[in-house]
């Protein structure tokens, strides 16, 4: 029987424009990057702000967590790198890692190793034991690179989406690819790993309006998204649940079922159009970055 899921319990919290979103671990907390230039902490328990940093007078497009540390990392228009301790708030370190926007920054799960994603096509990759030393630089994209993921499976793997189309898996101790995915017509916004049933899968997301599933095996597609109105700038396999959640400058998230990869519902946020989509792993619940603000919401079936 075909499971039914919905949308429930929607909580935003109004800002400028929200470009990325992350959920502490541990903590009830979402970490929100806005188009302004500030990152704030905001506590999804108390609906309340935590913590503010004025980083930059441009754009902030990727902020992330280092939980080992105690650390927030962004990457921001003007090229830099800063991290700050979220606890005392001081600013740990900044640096000018690239020659142009900072579109993602990745940090690794085990390793003391951050990747950062540009619009001047390279990807490189700063160990923090190192005193943020650019161990390795990626070269290959020949336009923006605008996502990156760590491969679970792989310690030492991970993807990259970009404007040119293609998707390129990476291993960390060369700095050319194994192998290039041409994935889409269109520009990328978006890759990400999931599994399903011992299968090992890349999502990603494109101007083209759609959403691909990639056997990461085969290095094949295995299944189009088709349904969104326009270009395709988030996409996730939720852990908890069979879900993917693709997201859309069209202001719609979808929910597919991540088995047979059918349409299972579509809401029309309301907020603009939305620019990243977080999940927060032993929960239902998601998070949603956009024009507006942030938005949170509990998926339930």
């Amino acid at each position: 029987m075909s499971t039914t899921f919905k949308l429930e319990n929607e909580i935003v919290q109004r800002s400028e424009r929200a470009k990325s979103v992350e959920f502490h671990p541990t903590e009830p907390w979402i970490l929100v990057s806005l188009h302004s230039g500030t990152v704030y902490i905001w506590n999804y328990q108390s609906q309340t702000t935590e913590k503010t940093f004025k980083v930059a007078e441009s754009p902030v497009r990727s902020a992330k967590f280092i939980p080992s540390k105690r650390w927030v990392i962004v990457g921001s228009d003007d090229a830099f790198i800063r991290v700050y301790d979220y606890g005392t708030m001081e600013k740990i370190t900044e640096f000018q890692a690239h020659k142009d926007y900072i579109r993602c920054v990745g940090v690794h799960p085990t390793l003391p190793h951050v990747l950062s994603a540009s619009d001047d096509a390279v990807i490189k990759l700063w160990d923090w034991e190192k005193d943020w030393t650019c161990t390795q630089t990626f070269q290959g994209h020949s336009h923006y690179v605008m996502r990156l993921a760590f491969d679970p499976q792989d310690p030492n793997a991970f993807a990259s989406a970009s404007l040119d189309g293609t998707i390129k898996i990476w291993n960390v101790h060369s700095s050319a690819p194994k192998f290039t995915l041409d994935a889409h017509e269109k520009g990328l916004n978006f890759v990400d790993y999931f599994s399903r049933d011992d299968m090992h899968y890349l999502l990603s997301g494109s101007d083209d309006y759609t959403a691909k599933v990639w056997d990461d095996k085969g290095r094949s597609c295995v299944q189009t998204l088709d349904g969104h109105e326009h270009n395709v700038t988030a996409v996730c396999a939720h852990p908890e649940l069979p879900i993917l959640i693709t997201g859309s400058e069209d202001e719609t998230l979808r929910i597919w079922d991540a088995n047979g990869f059918g349409l299972k519902h579509v809401l029309k946020f309301g907020h603009g159009r939305i620019w990243d989509i977080a999940y927060q792993k032993g929960s239902r619940r998601v998070a949603v970055a956009c024009d507006e603000g942030m938005a949170m919401v509990e998926i339930v079936c």
